[in-house]
């Protein structure tokens, strides 16, 4: 068993005891009381505490591999899909959260965080909130926006931007409606304007005050391409994270998506400020960001999470896969001669998808298996193939060898994924729901 407690602790034959969802004690199974109304024997699997999600858009599940927006970087992947995405209804919002959560529970996630920055048509961010409840897992959802369109200088058509005033207003009524910052809370509602491209400065102020009256976190994308750096400087005269720090964007509060383009300087900047960061090996890669400075990240004691990031630039949900992925980028960009030979551990890795993730949300209820904690647990099984030969380190092989779905997971001790299925949906009706609405968008039928 994975503890990811303050020790850090890995408990042989470990076990845990849970009451009404919350852990109650953790140790060896034979310390813990023996019997309970309900018992998992995970013999020959790894325990380890739910994986957390730092940035997904739930909603461009339905808009992967699209042939047209395969070969681009951010700003061209955008400029193609801007216009399939304002297509969206309510309904699409809802089926396309559900497969965006099936696929985060499936791959050992327990709290996710989504930023769902455009509100076409009908659609509202009550309809991914509701989704979430069908799944079951936890969610930080965010009241996101875009208010800087292209007739005012900035990336995306008219058509999906809002005025500001509508914006702030709904995002009071659902910090009002759904937000619940006590521990163990299934919902939190995050204030997060898209992009510094796509929101006046003004905006991005007005947000961060709103936040703030309401003890909200902030979110946004931040310093993920060259292209967002040239468009800081031309429009504002500053470079993002200069920017960000006159907008008010810095605190233990606030985390940026991606952080790909941050120099030393800055990295120390947000390590004493308390700025967390989003981390997404995997869209990076596939938009041809670039790689996050992860490691100096973690020696300046940055708050960093992982995060699938949207599944029409990854193009898939598996939190378990971003970890592995992480690991493997970071050794990428590491230098040979780095002092010690010291390339970044497994369990650093895991660290980042659970603890770390924890900490980027602002939660202290979850991430790790200690007393006091969400019963939040995973458990794989270790008599896979793909785990076979690697039993004389479990734990890293979670992240060294193909990830897996997991057997079982727990939130807030329901069980919610089962010997490898979802109990909480039927997926079958769901997918053929998501791809007819898919076709529809995207061929615009």
């Amino acid at each position: 068993m994975v503890t990811m407690d303050e020790q850090r602790r890995e408990i042989p034959d470990g076990g845990i005891f849970a009451r009404d969802g919350w852990i109650e004690r953790v140790g060896p199974t034979d310390e813990l009381p023996s019997t309970a109304d309900e018992v998992l024997d995970a013999r020959h699997h790894v325990v380890l505490p739910g994986l957390v999600n730092t940035h997904h858009h739930f909603y461009q599940t339905l808009t992967r591999a699209v042939p047209a927006a395969q070969d681009a970087g951010l700003f061209d992947w955008l400029k193609t899909l801007y216009p399939i995405w304002a297509r969206m209804t309510a309904s699409d919002v809802f089926v396309s959260a559900q497969v965006a959560l099936a696929e985060l529970a499936l791959s050992g996630c327990t709290t996710a965080f989504d930023h769902l920055y455009l509100f076409p048509n009908d659609s509202r961010l009550d309809d991914e909130i509701e989704a979430a409840g069908t799944v079951g897992i936890r969610l930080h959802a965010s009241r996101g926006s875009m208010s800087l369109g292209e007739s005012d200088g900035g990336l995306p058509p008219d058509s999906v931007v809002e005025a500001e005033d509508a914006i702030l207003d709904d995002t009071r009524r659902l910090i009002e409606t759904y937000h619940d910052p006590d521990p163990g809370s299934m919902v939190r509602v995050v204030v997060a304007p898209c992009s510094p491209f796509s929101v006046t400065t003004a905006g991005m102020r007005e947000s961060a005050a709103l936040a703030r009256h309401y003890g909200a976190y902030l979110h946004t994308h931040l310093a993920e391409t060259i292209d967002e750096e040239q468009f800081c400087l031309t429009a504002f005269g500053l470079p993002p994270l200069a920017y960000a720090e006159s907008v008010g964007w810095a605190g233990p509060d606030v985390w940026f998506a991606h952080g790909v383009h941050v120099d030393t300087p800055g990295i120390e900047w947000m390590a004493s400020t308390g700025t967390g960061v989003a981390h997404c090996p995997s869209s990076n890669m596939r938009l041809a960001s670039g790689i996050a400075p992860t490691r100096s990240y973690l020696e300046a004691g940055v708050r960093i999470g992982l995060g699938v990031d949207g599944s029409a630039s990854n193009d898939g949900s598996h939190l378990l896969a971003e970890a592995r992925q992480a690991l493997l980028l970071s050794r990428l960009a590491a230098s040979p001669t780095l002092e010690g030979g010291q390339l970044l551990p497994a369990r650093t890795a895991l660290e980042m998808a659970t603890r770390g993730g924890a900490a980027v949300l602002g939660r202290d209820d979850i991430g790790a298996l200690a007393p006091g904690r969400a019963a939040d647990v995973i458990a794989l099984d270790l008599r896979r193939l793909g785990y076979a030969g690697s039993l004389h380190d479990p734990v890293a092989a979670l992240v060294l060898c193909q990830p897996q779905t997991v057997d079982f997971s727990f939130v807030h001790g329901r069980r919610i994924v089962d010997g490898g299925r979802l109990t909480t949906l039927e997926l079958e009706p769901v997918i053929e729901r998501h791809n007819i609405a898919s076709r529809r968008i995207v061929n615009n039928e």
